[in-house]
């Protein structure tokens, strides 16, 4: 009895020293890791490369420094790395199995990173979601909608869905249409389009604005509206027009038609 008493008085200690030992290299190495990230997130190397590219570095770099110091504090805990790496081997399968979406996701944020589809702070559509981009993590990236929403989206959806990207350009191009009566002269319809985007001083000449009577409706003649102007500028240069054309047609007594239906009564 006295001599298994012994035994585990030994191996308690042996335990409880490797014990301290892994929480003291966790702690140390915790911080050594966080020091390390903010230095390479704040250093020349970083500040040389693009946002995009430095914060993705940082963050692969960040769980590769972890799963070194969780290798290490098992080594510390005198598990046998054979057996480690047998029990990662045969989980590995199950594992990947189980995290194919994440693995895509990895992979589009490698895809991401290589062709530059799309960078953060610019303002993009990816399937039905739009809005600026705030960061392009691993796994996901993060977009900020007009409305103040924040939006995960995983990059392997991003990349496996058509993605617009409305700021790679400094200009964009405004297109609108017109609906008037029919009988409305329509030489007077269009100098009175091209008058109002020459008016408006964010509306950009050359190229110069463009109008045309585009199509015949049953109701109505519709006439498109293009002109370009800065990225910045879109949205007002639409809602300008939109309002300032209006109030025109008002002035002139331009008739905006309603849809109409003809109904024919016959009699027998």
């Amino acid at each position: 009895m006295e001599e298994f008493l012994d035994w585990l008085v030994r191996v308690a200690q042996d335990v409880a020293l490797k014990l301290l030992a892994a929480i003291l290299v966790f702690v140390i190495g915790h911080f050594i890791i966080k020091f390390v990230v903010k230095k390479l997130r704040n250093g020349k190397i970083s500040q040389k490369l693009e946002a995009t590219v430095a914060h993705f570095l940082c963050n692969f770099v960040n769980i590769m420094l972890y799963v070194i110091l969780t290798v290490t504090i098992v080594a510390i805990m005198g598990i046998p790395m054979a057996s480690v790496i047998a029990v990662i081997a045969s989980a590995g399968v199950a594992i990947g199995l189980a995290l194919q979406g994440s693995l895509s996701n990895f992979a589009g944020g490698i895809m991401i990173l290589l062709f530059h589809p799309f960078r953060v702070d610019h303002f993009i559509e990816a399937g039905s979601f739009t809005g600026t981009v705030k960061d392009i993590d691993i796994f996901y990236t993060t977009i900020t909608t007009p409305d103040n929403r924040v939006i995960s989206i995983p990059n392997g959806t991003v990349m496996a869905t058509p993605v617009i990207n409305y700021s790679i350009n400094d200009t964009r191009r405004v297109d609108l249409v017109f609906s008037v009566a029919y009988g409305t002269d329509t030489q007077k319809v269009t100098a009175l389009l091209l008058e109002e985007a020459a008016k408006h001083e964010l509306v950009i000449q050359d190229p110069e604005p463009f109008c045309r009577l585009t199509k015949q409706n049953a109701s109505s003649l519709d006439f498109t509206l293009r002109v370009w102007t800065e990225k910045d500028n879109y949205w007002q240069v639409n809602f300008d027009l939109l309002q300032n054309i209006n109030s025109r047609f008002v002035e002139e007594n331009i008739e905006i038609p309603f849809q109409q239906v003809d109904v024919h009564v016959k009699q027998k």
